[in-house]
């Protein structure tokens, strides 16, 4: 009988480099995983294998440590680019995809670390349904601007449905909730300001 080996996929480029800088901002600050662990609230061996990228992070988890690194998710994406421009090409843009949960997101804007607002484009497949218990950045103004589909959209215990053209503006400053509300997948701009 012959048995065959199984053989591991290589990790994703962008997860690789996700995971070194990851590692890079816990060290800054000279913490433990144990530390992280506790300020964060995801168990040290996922911070672990996150870091080693054995894992590919959730959008949950990725918020979770933005919101103790004081970053945004796409700030924290764009430092595991090589280098900041000002034009970014469709084919070029940074994509990332959530596998577990069915979010796919990319960068729309040019990366730079001084600039306070962002776009992203986001999709949700039928059925997904992401909570975050926390936002990267307290106060952060979010508009979400839906393009094709259904989104509802809760924060502050309030559930918000939006339709093909529909835009809502909100702060953030506890958890929120995207969940594709049709069965069809939804695709949504997503504008970040910082505070």
């Amino acid at each position: 009988m012959r048995q065959e080996r199984v053989v591991e996929p290589h990790p994703d480029p962008v997860d690789v480099r996700l995971g070194a800088r990851l590692a890079e901002l816990r060290a800054e600050r000279a913490w433990s995983l144990g530390e992280l662990a506790e300020r964060s609230g995801v168990s040290k061996s996922t911070l672990s294998r996150a870091e080693r990228a054995e894992i590919s992070p959730t959008a949950s988890l990725l918020n979770r440590l933005c919101a103790v690194y004081g970053r945004t998710m796409s700030q924290l994406l764009s430092e595991v680019e090589a280098e900041p421009a000002v034009l970014v090409r469709s084919a070029e843009q940074v994509v990332w995809e959530d596998r577990a949960s069915g979010f796919v997101r990319r960068s729309v804007s040019p990366p730079h670390s001084g600039l306070r607002g962002e776009l992203v484009e986001g999709r949700l497949a039928a059925g997904a349904d992401i909570a975050y218990d926390r936002p990267p950045v307290p106060g952060l103004e979010q508009h979400i601007w839906v393009l094709d589909g259904a989104l509802a959209v809760t924060a502050r215990d309030e559930e918000h449905h939006l339709d093909a053209g529909d835009c809502l503006r909100l702060r953030v400053w506890g958890p929120t909730r995207f969940r594709c509300a049709g069965p069809d997948e939804v695709r949504y701009v997503l504008a970040v300001v910082l505070p």
